[in-house]
């Protein structure tokens, strides 16, 4: 019997979504710090079978927790001693900034959804560099064989004009890039003012190649570089960046974002209304992040990595989606609803899929 769900309603559901993320949040870095973590690191280890090789790089599986759960780069080592088999970090921006006023985070329970208006609240990427190199160091010392992978995702600095966009993404790279296993330009919150026009293409190509050329230049090595995209682009947008992300040589697309749109939830009207603008997250996004995975599929022909994201809530998603197209799977919001062990829980269940053995 689970007990999770039974301490999420009596704990956290009544509880400002924001306020009990950082609860929980500070239990797993404390659960670490007290030396616990290496005991949960072998209960939740994945099983070699699931190893995956995506850019150039090795994953301990191909289950990973997408940006946004930990933006500070304070929770790399602990988060990975659940069984994720990556941790990207941020969003992180060029400067430093609060994020939008609270209250930012909200709850649809009976969707299981979040919407969120965080506005990537951050410390910003000077203050991010030596706690991300500290991380991979103390990684590769706990992981003598395949050690989790850390993905860095950038954005623009909320005080910064759109014409301005490249140089402050620039900051970023040049900062994060050398403790970076890889590197995610993302354009696509909803939550920064103006931040989806970069979306276009004639937007996001100087964009995306100055930003892999400083990656590189300023980590003295090929930093694996992708793009994360919204879910609410349509098909003939997504073709275009498809093309572009072939024609940029980018190592990979991560598919989806949050979205704006609300249709189809259970939750009240009222209820909805109530939490306002912001992205939203979770099993109601589900179909579209499908929809867009299979279309990038098909547009890139498999010469690219494609990392989906978006309603993933068990073994059987992570699967499908593999078996969709690809080759990474990342999970967010599932994750507050399911607690501690749920990235070991998918683990032990992909392990026993025979695709796998």
């Amino acid at each position: 019997m689970r007990v999770y769900p039974t301490f999420f309603r009596l704990a956290f559901s009544w509880m400002d979504a924001e306020r009990a993320h950082k609860i929980g949040f500070r239990v797993i870095r404390l659960v670490h710090s007290c030396g616990a973590g290496r005991m949960l690191q072998k209960f939740a280890a994945p099983a070699v079978s699931l190893q995956t090789q995506a850019f150039g790089l090795t994953f301990p599986s191909p289950f990973g927790l997408a940006a946004g759960f930990d933006k500070e780069g304070l929770g790399i080592e602990a988060l990975t001693d659940l069984g994720f088999g990556h941790v990207e970090v941020g969003t992180i921006t060029g400067q430093a900034q609060p994020g939008n006023p609270g209250p930012r985070l909200f709850r649809l329970i009976e969707d299981r959804a979040v919407i969120n208006r965080m506005g990537f609240n951050n410390d910003g990427a000077a203050t991010l560099a030596p706690r991300l190199k500290s991380a991979r160091a103390a990684l590769q010392r706990h992981y003598p064989g395949v050690r989790p992978v850390i993905g860095v995702n950038i954005g623009k600095s909320k005080v910064v004009e759109l014409e301005d966009a490249v140089a402050d993404y620039l900051i970023s790279a040049r900062s994060l890039a050398p403790a970076a296993d890889y590197l995610v330009v993302n354009v696509s919150s909803p939550n920064t003012p103006g931040l989806r026009l970069l979306q276009d293409v004639q937007a996001l190509r100087p964009l995306l190649a100055a930003v892999g050329e400083e990656a590189d230049k300023a980590a003295g090595r090929h930093v694996p570089l992708l793009v994360k995209i919204a879910p609410d682009l349509s098909d003939e947008d997504l073709d275009d960046v498809a093309r572009l992300a072939l024609d940029l040589n980018l190592d990979g697309i991560i598919a989806t974002n949050t979205t704006t749109a609300r249709t189809g939830l259970v939750s009240s009207p009222g209820k909805v209304g109530a939490c306002g603008a912001g992205g939203l997250s979770g099993a109601p996004l589900k179909k579209r992040s499908l929809e867009v995975l299979a279309r990038l599929r098909a547009a890139t022909g498999g010469a690219l990595t494609l990392v989906s994201v978006g309603g993933v809530e068990t073994a059987q998603d992570v699967q499908q989606r593999l078996e969709a197209g690809a080759t990474l799977v990342q999970g967010y919001t599932a994750f507050l609803y399911e607690g501690p062990f749920w990235a070991a829980r998918i683990n032990r269940q992909l392990a026993k899929h025979p695709s796998r053995r």
